[in-house]
């Protein structure tokens, strides 16, 4: 396929000259011309199926199609938009953005990557991550096939994703303390993922100290940035007694990112990754649906640690920041209300 490269890097099929497609026909003895000038009339056609599009071209050349006999919108959420390429190779997800650059994209393939390579609990392989013409960026990874809709839970998928999920938990730590080795994003919000050595440092200052900053600055809200910060300054007693390893986190489990293939089995997706402590990946449950079957199965293989229920609501304070942030004042008063009742707990 090396000529169809060059000819797609070097001119549009629009613009193609003569001499450009005849060196796509290879030198033939004349009773195999017609076979030849059939194959390369199939690289012509590649050729002009891909323009200048690099989600095209990734698939009809890396991804081993000769043809896209499809392209299918799927929710992509509130953030980017996704399609489903049907091909003669098979279905490929795609997930763009017209707005924001490659970064966000590579952060989440670094993450699904990550995840999978614990060969724990299903997550699509990603494939590709590039820069679009007209600005933006896309995400190519495999077409899983949903046994139901995601977020529609039985208890035995329940108990499934616990297990699997503290298999992962368990399997994947960092010899690097806590943190990522890039930047991501939790929904559209940076997420800093500076290597820590300690985890209450790390989410401290990572965590609820970025996110309330980021309060600060957008909405100009001192109180629940004060107090906040006062929270931070106090909180290390919820910690006494645990052993807090740097486990992989999916980090933005919540029950849009969580379905089940064909088979049945948990599949989880739209990671926002770092290593940290494995209690914070519950951070989402307020809207998980995690119920007792989740947890029973997810201890069997974590065990719980002392004091996990007095800091459940640290962790969702993370998130309720974050949609703070993005969504607006309706958070504050369920963020504020977390942040005041550790103060009072804590007697700070």
């Amino acid at each position: 396929m090396a000529n169809v490269a060059l000819l797609s890097a070097s001119s549009s099929p629009s613009t193609s000259s003569s001499a450009n497609a005849s060196s796509l026909v290879p030198r033939c003895p004349p009773s195999r011309r017609s076979a030849c000038t059939r194959r390369a009339a199939s690289k012509l056609s590649i050729v002009a199926a891909m323009g200048d599009d690099p989600i095209k071209e990734w698939i009809l050349t890396e991804g081993k199609a000769t043809q896209i006999t499809g392209i299918s919108s799927i929710g992509g959420g509130c953030i980017n938009s996704a399609q489903r390429y049907i091909t003669d190779a098979g279905s490929f997800f795609v997930k763009t953005n017209r707005r924001i650059g490659p970064a966000m994209f590579e952060g989440e393939a670094l993450g699904l990557k990550a995840m999978y390579d614990t060969k724990s609990i299903r997550v699509p392989l990603p494939y590709k991550v590039g820069s679009l013409p007209t600005g933006g960026s896309f995400i190519i990874m495999e077409f899983i096939q949903f046994g139901r809709s995601r977020g529609d839970q039985t208890v035995s998928c329940q108990s499934a994703l616990g297990r699997k999920l503290a298999e992962m938990h368990k399997a994947a730590k960092s010899d690097k303390g806590y943190g990522f080795y890039v930047e991501n994003t939790i929904g559209s919000t940076p997420q800093i993922n500076t290597w820590t050595a300690d985890w209450i440092e790390f989410y401290s200052k990572h965590r609820l100290g970025y996110q309330l900053e980021l309060i600060s600055q957008r909405f100009g809200d001192s109180a629940i940035y004060e107090k906040g910060q006062q929270l931070i300054k106090n909180m290390h007693p919820l910690f006494d007694g645990a052993v807090i390893e740097p486990c992989l986190l999916h980090g933005d489990l919540w029950s849009g990112n969580i379905s089940s293939d064909a088979n049945g089995d948990p599949v989880i997706l739209d990671p926002a990754c770092y290593y940290g402590h494995n209690e914070a990946e519950f951070g989402m449950s307020w809207c998980a649906g995690f119920g007792g079957e989740f947890y029973s199965s997810y201890f069997q293989v974590m065990p719980k640690q002392p004091g996990f229920e007095k800091r459940r609501d640290l962790y969702l304070l993370y998130h309720y920041l974050n949609h703070y942030n993005l969504f607006g004042s309706g958070y504050r008063s369920s963020a504020m209300s977390i942040i005041e009742d550790y103060l009072r707990m804590l007697k700070a």
